[in-house]
């Protein structure tokens, strides 16, 4: 089935009775921020921010120095930048230092920490390293030699590796099997002593592939600060650098924020999720660099914009009036307000502003293109979550084919990564935004992701919705809930497989930025997160909450 839908295949816009008879009521419980967001945070003093970027420059130097070491030395600092959230500052000098290791067999150290920490860290910046080198830790039976149950680094490294597997990698699929099994009896033991204790723990719960930055790098800085053997140079160049997001993020998210109050959506639509703090989340997730602060606040409004029309969809709107309101954002036309039922129109007249003042800034750059793929995509999501209203209206059950052919769409996810390029840098070009609005298979997998765990973990709400995938795919197979479940986790994790082969291996990933690809890598992360085993955005417990407290809230305490 086509992608797109046009306004001709919509109900015409009547005036047919706006009935109250049957309307849906979800009862989301209310913003648990208050106005903390509000206030615009404290500037970092002038001592600090000099501290830090001299720090910065010694850092750069001890990358340049680290080339004329050993291998298991390179790696070490190679993976220790990033996972601490620094490598963003050093994105040329990894690349070189990577390179390098990539085209050189290094014969100073195959251990399974070192072999599997190489794979994985080519593997994470895209150079298409091939997993035969793990046959060396077979016996003669074809099994993982037990030996390797004693060496914990390495079977942490040989676990984190092998979640970069693609289709048909089968020594990675025993891999993961292998070190799951040994690493959670080990833990269960209390045999691993802290801190290797600590992200062994965590691995096994969010594997590094699936863990977002920003939160990888709060909770490693403390690992990391733990370990005896770290630099104190890198330590608190990442402990100061955090910091300095912190604040920035937060004077973002108080413009956002204050935006967000002057609509006074909580009070006017107060049916629908008043989610802004965690929509900000969200995006941060995206992308947390400096450089994309304003990328940032365009894509956080518009997800913010994007759950209001999704609850009038599922949790307010009659079937009647949805119709209008599909109607008048495929026409985008401001004349269409009139038709709308007022709640309707307290979304609608902010929608197209905030589409034109975007607009209008992107013109003087000479990309208001943008902004009309942009545009475009919302208006395909829109006419999708109709199909799926009209088809709870209907009490169609689709197959599960037809049903994640549309859901694919209205994950909202190739909307929002279109929409995360309108404020990205000039490097990406009309070619790759055409590219990106035919939903390709990358975009295509993330929106698997997000749309199948999304389904299991919401599916249960006392909320009306179409049929989710879990009920469809019950029906048609015949199977229980459970069965369902784990079915689509498959076909979740073949999807991540997807993501992994577009981003290592396909021509995609040699002909597009991987500052691009990344975007869409770091938007399924946000979905593992909010979804793994609940619905985090629709209730946000303590699991979000802390996540927020952390990246948003409390600073890192950094001795004298």
């Amino acid at each position: 089935m086509s992608s797109e839908i046009s306004s001709s295949k919509l109900p015409s816009s009547t005036q047919g009775s706006m009935s109250n008879q049957n309307r849906p009521t979800a009862n989301f419980h209310p913003n648990v921020w208050g106005d903390i967001f509000l206030s615009s945070p404290s500037k970092m003093d002038a001592a600090t921010q000099k501290q830090h970027e001299e720090l910065k420059e010694q850092v750069r130097r001890m990358i340049k120095l680290a080339m004329d070491d050993g291998l298991l030395h390179k790696l070490h600092l190679i993976d220790a930048i990033k996972r601490l959230g620094l490598s963003y500052h050093f994105e040329r000098e990894i690349e070189e230092a990577l390179h390098n290791i990539y085209e050189h067999d290094y014969k100073d150290d195959k251990t399974l920490g070192a072999i599997s920490l190489r794979f994985r860290l080519l593997r994470e910046n895209g150079f298409s390293v091939q997993c035969d080198m793990f046959n060396k830790f077979k016996d003669n039976e074809g099994n993982f030699k037990k030996s390797l149950t004693s060496d914990m680094e390495g079977l942490l490294e040989l676990y984190e590796a092998a979640h970069l597997r693609v289709h048909g990698e089968d020594i990675l699929e025993e891999a993961l099997a292998f070190t799951t099994t040994h690493l959670g009896l080990a833990k269960a033991s209390g045999t691993i002593e802290y801190p290797l204790s600590a992200l062994v723990s965590h691995a096994l719960y969010r594997p590094m592939r699936k863990s977002l930055p920003r939160l990888e790098a709060r909770r490693f800085i403390s690992n990391y600060g733990d370990d005896a053997s770290h630099d104190k140079i890198l330590l608190k160049f990442a402990e100061l650098d955090f910091n300095l997001l912190q604040i920035s993020h937060k004077e973002e998210l108080s413009k956002i924020t204050r935006w967000w109050k002057d609509l006074d959506f909580a009070t006017k639509l107060s049916f629908a999720r008043n989610r802004m703090v965690e929509c900000y989340f969200w995006i941060l997730g995206v992308y947390f660099e400096p450089q994309y602060s304003f990328a940032r606040q365009i894509l956080t409004k518009v997800i913010a914009l994007t759950s209001i029309m999704d609850d009038m969809n599922d949790a307010y709107g009659t079937f009647e009036e949805l119709q209008l309101l599909t109607n008048a954002i495929q026409r985008w036309d401001a004349n269409c307000i009139d038709e709308l039922p007022e709640f309707m129109k307290l979304f609608y007249k902010p929608l197209l502003e905030f589409y034109e003042e975007v607009e209008e800034v992107m013109r003087k750059e000479g990309k208001s293109y943008r902004v009309q793929y942009a545009r475009d995509m919302f208006k395909q999501l829109s006419g999708y979550y109709f199909v799926e209203a009209k088809w709870l209206h209907e009490k169609y059950v689709p197959s599960m084919e037809e049903y994640m052919s549309h859901a694919i769409i209205t994950s909202a996810y190739s909307m929002l990564f279109v929409t995360s390029l309108v404020g990205m840098e000039d490097f990406v070009t009309p070619k790759i935004f055409k590219w990106a609005s035919k939903n390709p298979k990358i975009i295509a997998a993330s929106s698997i992701v997000c749309r199948l765990m999304d389904d299991i973990a919401s599916h249960k709400q006392e909320r009306r919705h179409c049929a989710s995938a879990v009920e469809c795919y019950m029906r048609q197979h015949g199977v229980s809930e459970e069965e369902a479940y784990n079915e689509l986790m498959k076909q979740v994790e073949n999807a991540w497989k997807d993501i992994n082969h577009e981003l290592i291996f396909s021509e995609t990933s040699k002909l597009l930025p991987m500052s691009v690809l990344t975007r869409i890598l770091n938007l399924t992360r946000v979905t593992d997160f909010l979804y793994k085993n609940e619905d985090g955005y629709t209730h946000v417990g303590k699991f979000t909450k802390d996540a927020i407290t952390s990246l948003l809230i409390v600073p890192i305490s950094i001795p004298a």
